[in-house]
Order: structure tokens, then sequence, then C-alpha cells
């Protein structure tokens, strides 16, 4: 367990479960991003089998699911392979306390031992809280772009 301040919960970050996939889905929807236990439970099936993501959770001192991240190799045409944070989220309640900073270090770690050079994110443009917290980590702002959805 890792005591993030004297204000902070004591975490754990370990590798994602299956087990996890409830307490993981309850917080996307606190992001905004509602998912059901069992639609969770087959994407993690799918990811944790894959070399090229990762899953890690911040566990609490309780065994409580406090926050996750999903970090991927994000390999394209027109630019070097790197770390991609695929999604972060903490749980409401205990967010600005060192939670976040935890699992994005223990990403950003996975990047550097597979000699990836840099870790992109993406957040939405309303997230003011998200972009001040990924900038006092260190990362800059270099695009603002629109995303475009059509179903197929």
């Amino acid at each position: 367990m890792t005591k993030l301040s004297d204000k902070s919960p004591k975490v754990r970050v370990r590798p994602a479960q299956l087990a996890d996939a409830g307490r993981t889905a309850v917080l996307s929807g606190q992001l905004g991003y509602p998912a059901s236990a069992a639609s969770v439970r087959r994407r993690l099936l799918n990811l944790l089998a894959r070399r090229d993501h990762a899953i890690w959770v911040a566990e609490s001192e309780g065994g409580i699911v406090a926050g996750w991240i999903h970090v991927f190799v994000k390999q394209l045409l027109e630019s070097d392979r790197e770390a991609e944070i695929g999604g972060l989220v903490i749980d409401e309640n205990l967010r600005g306390q060192g939670v976040g900073r935890a699992l994005v270090e223990r990403a950003e770690r996975w990047a550097k031992a597979r000699r990836l050079q840099s870790v992109y994110v993406r957040s939405n443009i309303v997230r003011n809280d998200a972009h001040a917290f990924y900038q006092k980590l260190g990362y800059k702002v270099i695009k603002t772009q629109s995303s475009f959805r059509k179903p197929v």
C-alpha cells in the first residue's frame, strides 16, 4: 500500500481483474460513460489478453477499487508508436488525493518499459479539472480537435 499524502487514503495499484468489472463500470458511469458490469467484463476479457494494452486499478485499504487506468500502444502510419491513455477514472469522492497520479505514474512506467518515447492522452474540452491535473503532471496541450462518429 502507498500512502499518497496525510489526507489521502492508502492505495495499492494492481493489474485489473475480471472481478473488477462491476466497480469499474460504476466508476465509468461517474465520468459519463455508463456501462453494465457485463459489458465491462466482456471488454476486460478481450483487453487483458492483449500485450499492447494494460489496465490497472487503484485499490483502497478496504479493498474497494478507487480508480482505474487503461493504457495501450498507439501505432499510426503518420507517427511513431507511443502509449495512449485510453481512460482514467477516479471515484468522485477521492479525486484530488493522489490516486490518479499513482495510476498515471504506473502507466508511464509501463510505457518506458516498452521503450515508448511519450504518453498521449485525450481529454474532453469540458473537463477543466482533468486538464489541470494532466498539466500538473507535465503533460502539454498539443492540439484541439473535433471528434466525429457515424453509426454503420
